[in-house]
């Protein structure tokens, strides 16, 4: 009897060990489909985003032959954003440094004339909405920003005013700036590794912090 039971007691300890494998294995399974997914509808891949110095666009964005991952991310942030087919924003939340934008800083957005018909800078906060603030500046596109006579220009990102092309950050926090364009070379380029590299797109340059 004392050894048919030991037999029974070892069989079911196998029958547990082999269960709590098979536990750990689905739940690692599990674990590590949620999280390629989330980084996936998150921040994108090669395959579904294009990234240009600290610019980052989602490459069929709006399209409606739009990959799940692309659909899931928008539809997630709530972002109703034109086809990729005739306009692209680019968005940043680092510097060319690869530091985190905040608004204890003060930043110097620095390009050359853009090849789009169309386009506009505008800072944001971390959750992607526009800063609140008493000069009611949020954006410069370029219809209005001031233009050096070689072509380039400068937007500063401060909390205090400055001169020129400037973008009130106030006490946002964590920033975001977003470029989008309409037409031209940076909106119909293909997604090859080699057309994103021709692509020219302005720095973002930490000047000080407090």
């Amino acid at each position: 009897m004392h050894f048919v039971l030991h037999r029974a007691k070892k069989k079911f300890q196998a029958v547990i060990v082999k269960a709590s494998d098979w536990a750990i294995f689905i739940g690692l399974v599990l674990i590590g489909g949620l999280g390629s997914s989330y980084y996936m509808v998150s921040s994108g891949s090669a395959l579904t985003t294009r990234t240009v110095g600290p610019w980052k666009a989602w490459t069929h964005a709006g399209r409606s032959d739009a990959d799940p991952y692309t659909r899931a991310h928008f539809s997630r942030s709530g972002t109703l954003n034109l086809t990729t087919e005739i306009a692209q924003t680019y968005l940043a939340s680092r510097d060319s440094k690869g530091m985190r934008l905040h608004s204890s800083c003060v930043y110097q957005i620095s390009g050359e004339q853009l090849d789009a018909s169309w386009w506009s800078i505008t800072v944001l906060d971390d959750r992607g909405l526009l800063i609140s603030n008493p000069a009611q500046r949020y954006a410069f596109t370029s219809d209005t920003i001031a233009v050096s006579q070689d072509g380039s220009f400068t937007v500063t990102l401060a909390r205090d005013a400055r001169p020129g092309n400037w973008l009130p950050t106030a006490g946002a926090g964590g920033l975001r700036v977003s470029m989008t364009l309409l037409e031209g070379e940076a909106v119909i380029a293909g997604d090859s590794v080699a057309e994103a590299e021709e692509i020219v797109l302005p720095s973002i340059d930490q000047v000080t912090c407090r």
